[in-house]
Parts: C-alpha cells; structure tokens; sequence
C-alpha cells in the first residue's frame, strides 16, 4: 500500500444495504478523501419485502442502491444470486475472487461468519474463503492473480455464539453520520418499509419525509450509538479520555486472521478517525 496512492476500499454485503448500514461512516470519511470506494451486493436484495413481489423489488432495490452510492461518493454493484438463497458455492466463490484481484482493493470489508442471516454468514465464507485463493494463479486463471493480500476486516454484529466478535479497531463517526443516514434514507423500502415491518414498528415510521428522516436518524443511530459506549475505552485509547467521551456515533471492525495483518500506520489510514 503506497503511502501516498489514493486507497481502495471495496465492501462485500449480501444486500443492497448492509453496507451503509455496518460502515456507512467510515465508506463516507474514505469518499470524502477521494479514495475509490466499491460496495458489491452478493444477492438481488428481492425477498425482503412483504408487499412487492421479486421482480419489482429487484428493481427497485437496484434503484436505491445506485441512489445511495450517489450519495456517498462511491460506486455500487448488484449481483443476479437470488435474494435468501446464497450459498457459499465455488461459482460464487470465484466471483468474489475475480472481483477482488479486478479492484484490487487495499481494504475488504464484509460480514462475519456468525449471523442471524444465512446470506450474511454465507458472504462472509465467500470471502474469507476467497482470500488466499486471491493469489493463486491456477485458480480463476483468467484473471491476474494477487501480488498481496488486502487488508480484510468484518463489520461489527452483537452476536455472541459460537464466537463473538472482537473489536480491532474502533472508529468515530459523529461527523459523518449524517451523511450515512442521507444514504439510508435511499434505501426506502428497507428502512421504512420492511425493517420497521418485521420488527412489528411500522405505525412509528412517518408519512412525511422531513419526520421520517428524524425518524431514521434516531433507528438509525442505535447500532452506532452502542458501539461508542461499549467501546469507550478503546475510543479512548486513540482519541485521548476527554475527546472519547464526547463520541456519540461509533463503528466498530474486526481484522481477519486470514489475510494481511496491517501494521499500526496502515490501521491508521485505513481506519481515519477524523
């Protein structure tokens, strides 16, 4: 990773919006920078609605997701595999190798093996999977292979069992949070359409868009919110006490055994703090 070379950030999400949603800010702060930031969704994201069929949804989801990236600053891809389906098979795997060594991102991000949804666990597979076949030249060969391993890192769940998950790195992101939120708000059908109906809270989303906007930035602001208070300490460990107390908004990341380990500067610019 050259020190002075733009950075190439490409994120692995099994839907169209897991990645503004696990690393919304961190993928903002990297745009902002001018460095080239990729989100591929490994599903067509066309099961999670309870009125739209697949087909509308798919392309509807397509929609939000050009939309989103627009706002971010980045670029986003789609993938044809059907949406709560994936499976960590060798034609996929090599996909996300041949997509991989084509970027040739300096970061990955994607989720960890353990779940509650059998797409994520199945994106993260692919992936740590597909990292060491990454350099392996016999292996999708018509694609150059690798010359190193990128630096690969699993946004943060809270899940607990049979592991759970380690934080290597801990980000503030108070001053781009509302630009992840901006990039939510893209995500309609998600955020104030399927998510609120699963979780039984669609009465609480707003019919206007001003309100449903402060609505979204309060859901929204949950996950980040309790990463910045579990994690106080590392906060503090970078930040100083005095500027970690005032940490709002969080991201948290942990860095896979199975690829490159970055040394303590390159944690530094891959993972800004501000």
């Amino acid at each position: 990773m050259c020190a002075m070379s733009a950075l190439r950030i490409l994120v692995f999400g099994a839907h169209p919006d897991d990645a503004e949603f696990h690393a919304g800010g961190l993928l903002v702060r990297h745009a902002r920078a001018g460095n080239r930031v990729r989100l591929v969704s490994l599903t067509d994201g066309a099961a999670g609605h309870h009125r739209l069929d697949r087909s509308a949804l798919r392309a509807r989801r397509v929609a939000e997701a050009s939309s989103a990236a627009q706002r971010i600053g980045c670029e986003a891809v789609v993938w044809d595999n059907a949406d709560g389906e994936l499976t960590a098979s060798l034609d996929v795997r090599r996909r996300v190798i041949a997509e991989m060594r084509t970027f040739r991102p300096d970061l990955v991000l994607t989720h960890r093996i353990h779940d509650y949804h059998p797409d994520h666990r199945a994106t993260g597979e692919l992936v740590r999977d597909a990292c060491y076949m990454a350099r392996v030249p016999s292996v999708v060969p018509d694609v150059p292979a690798l010359p190193h391993d990128p630096v690969v890192a699993s946004m943060w769940d809270g899940f607990r069992r049979p592991g759970p998950f380690a934080a290597d790195v801990v980000v503030p992101v108070d001053d781009v949070f509302a630009e992840m939120v901006a990039a939510l708000d893209c995500h309609g059908s998600q955020v104030y359409e399927w998510i609120p109906h699963t979780m039984g809270i669609e009465a609480q989303v707003p019919s206007d868009a001003p309100a449903r906007r402060e609505w979204l930035t309060r859901f929204a602001g949950r996950r980040p919110a309790a990463i910045a208070q579990r994690y106080r300490a590392e906060l503090a460990a970078v930040l100083g006490e005095a500027r970690a107390a005032g940490v709002r908004y969080a991201e948290a990341y942990e860095i896979s055994e199975y690829a490159r380990r970055p040394t303590d500067e390159e944690i530094a610019r891959l993972f800004p703090v501000g």
